[in-house]
């Protein structure tokens, strides 16, 4: 029954057409073309000036926008520049700073040399003096010494009787005292 009811409804219908080219079709056809050159001739009466004027604000601040980039970058590589210069140079003045304190350390290790070889020869100097010193003193001793023997050689030739035998005997006693006493010294 459904079905015989959907078959009524069917037939009720005009016939579809697929594309029918009658009048109606036509006029519906050239009402819309000029609908639709009234709708652009007024849209570009009304949205030309504006859109163009936004494109064209739109297009320089784009252009703007890239002219600040282009400079950024410029003064971004300016400053890496300047940067990799101070690395340098900071370079070059720690290797400066190193050769400068190399050349005062040789500087002073030179003075120390030189200061401790001048120590050495006063400590030479004041040595020398002092066997100088001792070589008088000694001299000084044996004079005195040879002096005494001297005299006690006098002494004992004086009181004895002078013979040739005595004599000789005084001289090499003498001269065995010498003899001890310088080797004493």
């Amino acid at each position: 029954m459904i079905i015989l009811a959907i078959n009524i409804a069917l037939s009720a219908l005009p016939e579809p057409r697929l594309f029918g080219m009658d009048q109606q079709t036509l006029l519906q056809i050239g009402a819309n073309i000029i609908n639709m050159l009234i709708l652009a001739a007024f849209l570009a009466f009304l949205l030309y000036k504006p859109v163009r004027a936004f494109l064209k604000k739109r297009s320089d601040r784009v252009k703007e926008e890239l002219e600040f980039a282009e400079s950024e970058m410029a003064k971004a590589t300016e400053m890496k520049l300047k940067y990799e210069q101070l690395i340098k140079d900071i370079e070059q003045e720690r290797k400066d700073i190193l050769d400068e304190a190399r050349k005062q350390g040789a500087e002073t290790g030179r003075l120390i040399v030189a200061d401790a070889a001048k120590e050495a020869d006063l400590i030479k100097e004041r040595t020398t003096a002092n066997i100088e010193l001792e070589w008088e003193r000694a001299q000084s001793g044996m004079r005195t010494a040879i002096i005494e023997i001297s005299s006690s050689m006098a002494e004992k030739l004086i009181t004895l009787a002078v013979n040739k035998e005595t004599q000789d005997k005084l001289f090499d006693e003498t001269m065995a005292e010498l003899g001890e006493t310088t080797w004493k010294i």
